[in-house]
């Protein structure tokens, strides 16, 4: 009998699947701190192969995101079944250099949905589950702030009872760009061990994607503040700022069809 199922649980009819079929979309509300931190800490989570990058492209350079997201297959179903398509997720976005191109690379992220950290297992993002809010923006009322100067939104990322970050942004206006750390195609490895767990992975790739058919809204910016905590069991606190450079907020849609393996 064939197996469906897009990771697992595999089944005749494929229904019971995590994830549905490819293509997916993506809609939702990003907010960007960027700032600069020590480039040796940066380096420290690169793994062979992979370099920091070149001295004029910014190698200390970081933007630690967090969104707010709707996402569906391309029937749409789960738009209709609300907790199967909205989950939030915070990311932290450095650039690195990889057979001599520029990449962005994701070196922590929580999400806190199964179906998002599944997702990223296969894409190559290192998910893991996390408390994570964000303000809205709001059109009518006093409860949020709007989309304009003036508009001050504050983020927060918890994981195993311990808060680990905490960040504002107040907008100054419409912006070029929502930042510039995460501007590149993605670079990711997939790594999963052997069943023997010898120090041997049985997946071991480089991986690279980016997002087709993507949908930009206006982009705000302004200044920001961001303060990271430590943890027994992370390390993000290893890539506390130095210096803040802005805080950016945009409204993005994009679908992810498949990427490219470029090792493995």
């Amino acid at each position: 009998m064939t197996l469906r199922g897009v990771p697992f649980p595999r089944t005749a009819t494929g229904q019971a699947s995590l994830l549905p079929p490819l293509p997916w979309h993506y809609s939702g509300d990003l907010l960007t701190v960027e700032y600069r931190t020590d480039p040796h800490a940066i380096a420290a989570l690169l793994p062979e192969g992979v370099s920091l990058a070149n001295e004029d492209e910014d190698p200390g350079a970081v933007a630690f995101i967090w969104a707010d997201w709707q996402s569906c297959g391309d029937d749409g179903a789960e738009l209709l079944d609300p907790v199967r398509s909205q989950y939030k997720e915070a990311f932290v976005v450095v650039r690195c250099r990889y057979e001599d191109r520029l990449y962005s690379r994701c070196v922590f992220i929580w999400v806190d949905k199964d179906f998002a950290l599944v997702r990223g297992y296969l894409q190559g993002y290192p998910k893991k589950l996390g408390s994570i809010h964000q303000t809205r923006p709001v059109t009518r009322g006093q409860a949020g702030p709007r989309l304009k100067a003036g508009g001050t939104f504050g983020m927060t990322l918890a994981a195993s009872d311990r808060r680990l970050a905490q960040a504002t942004v107040t907008l100054q206006g419409e912006s070029a760009t929502n930042g510039f750390v995460n501007g590149h195609a993605m670079l990711h490895h997939r790594w999963f061990p052997r069943i023997e767990l010898d120090d041997r992975d049985s997946l071991s790739e480089v991986v690279t994607m980016a997002g087709v058919n993507v949908d930009l809204g206006p982009a705000y910016g302004g200044s920001a503040t961001l303060e990271l905590f430590d943890s027994p069991s992370e390390e993000l606190a290893s890539l506390a700022p130095i210096e803040i450079l802005g805080g950016y907020f945009r409204s993005v849609g994009t679908t992810f069809n498949g990427g490219t393996t470029l090792e493995g």
